[in-house]
């Protein structure tokens, strides 16, 4: 495994780390808060992690319009995607389409078997086939690592933590009544509230030090998948590009899916890196030139 991908797993594996320490406290304090024993909390978060599960690939094709197609209406995207699942090993994913002229392209799936790789109409309009080629083995390495998965898993609690702190300043705007209809003290609620804003903001900033991660790690997949990481640094250029310049109400339609996207569908510098759910484009292309030079000189002692 090179120094890169040791460091990538490392960096993901210490932030997953963290983020169940975090997950373990939180959910101690609302099983001893709410008098829940933990079994019934275990049952809850396994309810919970199926249903997010089961209905996130859904979710995520549904509120970006897609479209599942076939190999005759897009001949060339199935002819690659079949070329870059064979070489990967990977079962061919469905193919859809997302009518919009914001270039970008995402995966998502429960697993290899039931992946969907998604590009959108403008995508195909700014990019040549080996460029193409290198962003859709971007997704397909994703598909590999079953991110969708990880992403689940890793937010879950976020979202239950969210819940809870929206529930808890509903309950103390009418009275202090909590759950289940008990009245609750002014100082218990607030204890919850906090509790619950340290682990959602926490887990904010792990899940997007994650997907960065993720991100450099699908790059770097890609890259070595195809052979010709200058293709994909050249797609991405384009890309964000055309996302910068892109007419407002076509990204404000799917900023709420960034994460999955390749490029942001927001334009503008970030406040803070630590927010941002992708490494910033200069350095992704750095690395990818880099790689490019380490294929070189392969090429060159194979000789």
């Amino acid at each position: 495994m090179h120094k890169d991908d040791i460091q990538l797993t490392l960096r993901m594996t210490l932030s997953f780390a963290v983020l169940a320490i975090i997950y373990l406290a939180f959910l101690s304090f609302i099983s001893f808060y709410f008098g829940l024993g933990i079994l019934p909390m275990i049952i809850i978060a396994g309810l919970m992690i199926g249903a997010q599960w089961y209905f996130s690939d859904k979710i995520v094709l549904w509120s970006t319009r897609t479209k599942l197609v076939t190999k005759e209406e897009y001949p060339i995207l199935h002819q690659i995607v079949e070329s870059l699942a064979k070489k990967t090993n990977l079962p061919k994913p469905r193919i859809g389409v997302v009518n919009m002229d914001v270039p970008n392209s995402f995966a998502t799936g429960k697993g290899p078997k039931s992946s969907v790789v998604v590009v959108t109409t403008g995508l195909m309009k700014i990019l040549e086939k080996d460029e193409l080629e290198g962003v859709l083995s971007h997704e397909l390495t994703h598909i590999k690592h079953r991110d969708v998965t990880v992403i689940t898993l890793a937010s879950l609690f976020s979202t239950i933590a969210w819940f809870i702190m929206q529930s808890s300043m509903f309950s103390s705007m009418w009275g202090g009544y909590g759950y289940g209809g008990r009245q609750q003290q002014g100082g218990g609620i607030f204890l919850v509230l906090i509790v619950a804003a340290i682990v959602w903001f926490l887990s904010f900033l792990i899940i997007r030090a994650i997907s960065r991660y993720r991100e450099f790690a699908a790059d770097r997949g890609g890259a070595y998948m195809t052979g010709q990481p200058m293709f994909l640094s050249r797609a991405l250029m384009k890309i964000s590009g055309e996302v910068k310049v892109a007419p407002k109400p076509e990204l404000k339609r799917i900023e709420g899916m960034n994460a999955f996207f390749i490029i942001p569908a927001i334009s503008g510098e970030t406040i803070a890196r630590f927010f941002a759910t992708h490494p910033p484009i200069d350095e992704r292309v750095r690395r990818l030139m880099e790689i490019e030079d380490d294929l070189r000189r392969s090429d060159k002692v194979g000789l």
